[in-house]
C-alpha cells in the first residue's frame, strides 16, 4: 500500500493529530502525517510532531501572504493530502481550488447544525437531544463541504460545555480515522 502524504493544520492541543500519528504507524492505515502546520506557535499539538520527529512550521497568519508560505511547505514536503485539526483559520479558496476534495475537516458537531464557534454552547441553548461530530470535504463555505461520516450521542439534562465536548472528542478519535479509511478505501 502506498499511503498518502499527508499535512494536518493545528491550532491548540492537538489530541487529533496525536491520534492521526498514532492510527498512521499501523501499516494498513492509508495516509502518513509527513508534516503539520500550525497558525499557533505555542500549540501543544507542535509537542506531538516534535517527538515522533515530524517535520513541523508555525506560519503567522497576520502576514498576507502567508498562504503562499504554506503551499511552498505542502510542495516541499510532497503532500497530497490535508486534515483539519482543530485549526482555528479559514481555508482560503486558492488552497481548496489546489487541494479540491483532498482537505478534510473534523468538527464537533452534527453538520449542518452549529456550524463554526462555540459549538457546545449553541447546542446547550438550543436544548439539543442529540450531538456528536461530522468529518467533512472542505469547501468555499465555512462547514459547508459534504459529510464523509458523523458519529452521534444523546445528550443528557446535566451536560454542560465540558463535558459535551469530552464525550465529543471521544467519537472524534474513531471518526477522523474511519473518515480516511473510507475515503481511500477504493483508490
Amino acid at each position: 500500500m502506498v499511503k498518502r502524504k499527508t499535512c494536518v493544520f493545528i491550532s491548540g492541543k492537538g489530541t487529533n493529530l496525536k491520534n492521526l500519528i498514532s492510527q498512521s504507524r499501523d501499516s494498513s492505515f492509508p495516509i502518513i502525517i509527513s508534516l503539520v502546520i500550525s497558525n499557533n506557535k505555542k500549540a501543544d499539538g507542535l509537542k506531538f510532531a516534535k517527538k515522533y520527529k515530524i517535520p513541523n512550521i508555525c506560519i503567522s497568519t497576520n502576514n498576507r501572504l502567508y498562504e503562499n508560505e504554506i503551499l511552498l511547505n505542502l510542495k516541499k514536503y510532497n503532500i497530497t493530502f490535508i486534515c483539519l485539526a482543530g485549526y482555528m483559520k479559514i481555508i482560503s479558496n486558492k488552497l481548496i481550488k489546489k487541494y479540491q476534495k483532498k482537505i478534510i475537516n473534523i468538527h464537533p458537531s452534527l453538520l449542518p447544525k452549529f456550524k463554526g464557534l462555540n459549538t457546545f454552547a449553541k447546542m446547550i441553548k438550543n436544548k439539543e437531544k442529540k450531538a456528536g461530530c461530522t468529518v467533512h470535504y472542505v469547501n468555499e463555505k465555512l462547514d459547508g463541504g459534504n459529510n464523509i461520516i458523523q458519529k452521534i450521542f444523546f445528550t443528557k439534562s446535566d451536560d454542560n460545555e465540558l463535558k459535551l465536548k469530552t464525550k465529543t472528542q471521544k467519537l472524534e478519535y474513531r471518526a477522523f480515522p474511519e473518515a480516511i479509511i473510507k475515503i481511500f478505501r477504493y483508490f
